[in-house]
């Protein structure tokens, strides 16, 4: 793992981690349109997820259950800011009852002022797989990279760059991907109701290229509307509402504007509890 370090006057806050450079924007593309659960109308398939989190602040402990629909099940354990400050490390297992398919995964994490610096362990029997990342800030600049090494196959199979620029109401992405693919985002918050937000790709080995554009618009307090559109005419819509303290509801659909009156539309309905 490649590791940017910055000097000593080095300002910016700690920076984010390479999955969520450009989390923002991802946020006004995907998270308005999130739901813990979905139905298929074409074949009237039901699917979700359920969530519980136990935390033991004294301790710097989180313990985590997950179950699904598709008879998965998981826990996980996380200790923070308890070897060493900034330092955050987690383990998960996955277990699939059907298939008796397993999955464990250590994490670790380190931040500080200017690094937010990764390396998580994909414990296959086969042979562990290594993902490694790091983000390096320095006043509104941030540089980083990831890395995956499957000692199975005794190769890596991942290798990114990132290049971003980042102030209070402007971001700016740019990401290469394994040389094969470059991938951009810029977000603008225009004032304090609207945030507009635009990505785009193009990979040279298959020369296609996609953008879409998005926006949100907070009506009031407690609700919001959003919107995107890509290339390949879908069209997402969304609506949220928060009914109380801690209960957010989100409705939301994808309309394939090249085939309005054919089907494959698909509506989301999500509700968010926190207690």
């Amino acid at each position: 793992v490649v590791l940017f370090f910055a000097s000593s006057i080095v300002t910016m806050a700690v920076p984010p981690s390479s999955t969520n450079v450009d989390q923002i924007v991802k946020d006004i593309f995907s998270k308005e349109f999130k739901t813990s659960g979905s139905m298929n109308m074409d074949t009237n398939r039901v699917t979700g997820t359920q969530e519980n989190q136990y935390k033991w602040p004294q301790h710097g402990l989180t313990f985590t259950e997950k179950w699904t629909t598709e008879n998965t099940v998981g826990a996980g354990v996380c200790v923070e800011d308890k070897i060493t400050k900034g330092l955050k490390l987690s383990f998960d297992t996955m277990f699939s009852p059907n298939t008796g398919k397993k999955r464990n995964i250590l994490k670790t994490a380190y931040e500080r002022e200017y690094l937010n610096a990764g390396l998580d362990v994909d414990l296959d029997f086969a042979g562990p797989t290594l993902h490694g990342a790091a983000v390096d800030g320095y006043i509104c600049w941030l540089g980083g990279c990831q890395m995956t090494y499957d000692s199975a196959k005794s190769k890596m199979t991942q290798g990114n760059i990132s290049l971003g620029y980042k102030t209070e109401n402007t971001q700016i992405h740019t990401n290469i991907e394994d040389g094969k693919g470059f991938f951009g985002s810029i977000y603008q918050k225009v004032n304090d109701k609207l945030e507009t937000a635009m990505n785009m790709a193009w990979r040279h080995d298959s020369d296609t290229t996609s953008f879409g554009i998005a926006a949100k618009y907070q009506l009031y307090s407690s609700a919001s509307i959003s919107a995107k559109v890509n290339n390949s005419s879908l069209l997402g819509l969304g609506y949220t509402q928060s009914l109380r303290p801690g209960i957010k509801l989100t409705l939301s659909a994808l309309l394939d504007g090249k085939n309005i009156n054919a089907g494959g539309h698909k509506l989301g309905l999500g509700l968010e509890m926190e207690t």
